[in-house]
């Protein structure tokens, strides 16, 4: 009879994530994480080969749950309501460029899961980006865009406003009601 597993999905890749953006990839190591989930290393080694496995799976999860949660926002509201709710949802899922990043990190010479995961990653990366173009799509349709505007300037900015640091410590609602302004009309008064 097989034993039961003494961590759940969750409870792994919450750790994983914890520990890669505190840490980052190279800190990253099987003995800390047995170590924060009460484990022994042995425990984490039954299901992956190497960290370059598990740190990818963690990874699909993630983009996975992003992409779900992107797919559940509301493009019936008009335009301008959109844009705030896209960065209202791009704040909620602030650590999806430390994903980003990690992705790059996972050596070429590693194990086949490891390669085929980091190939599915990033076809999830193309499709992330795909969907911010028919976000943009749908704004230039409805004439709610600048025309001399590039997308990837367009695009770049939404994304990026969570990359921005807060020096003065100005509340968060009050930080990205902010960035929403900035964005949606800009921050010279007419």
């Amino acid at each position: 009879m097989a034993r039961e597993r003494k961590f759940t999905d969750e409870q792994l890749f919450n750790a994983t994530k914890k520990m890669i953006i505190n840490d980052g990839y190279e800190a990253f190591t099987f003995s800390r994480l047995a170590a924060v989930l009460h484990v022994s290393r042995g425990s984490i080694y039954k299901y992956y080969e190497n960290k370059d496995e598990l740190i990818s799976e963690f990874l699909m999860y993630e983009m996975n749950r992003f992409l779900h949660d992107f797919q559940g926002l509301d493009i019936s509201r008009d335009f301008e309501e959109q844009v705030e709710q896209l960065i209202d949802f791009i704040f909620k899922h602030s650590n999806i460029h430390h994903v980003m990043e990690i992705i790059h990190q996972i050596p070429n010479n590693t194990t086949q899961r490891a390669k085929r995961n980091k190939l599915k990653l990033n076809e999830y990366h193309i499709e992330m980006y795909q969907r911010f173009q028919g976000f943009l799509d749908i704004g230039r349709s409805q004439q709610k865009l600048k025309k001399q505007l590039p997308d990837g300037i367009i695009l770049g900015m939404i994304f990026q406003t969570i990359a921005i640091p807060n020096h003065f410590g100005i509340a968060q609602e009050i930080w990205i009601t902010s960035i929403k302004e900035i964005i949606c009309n800009g921050m010279i008064e007419k």
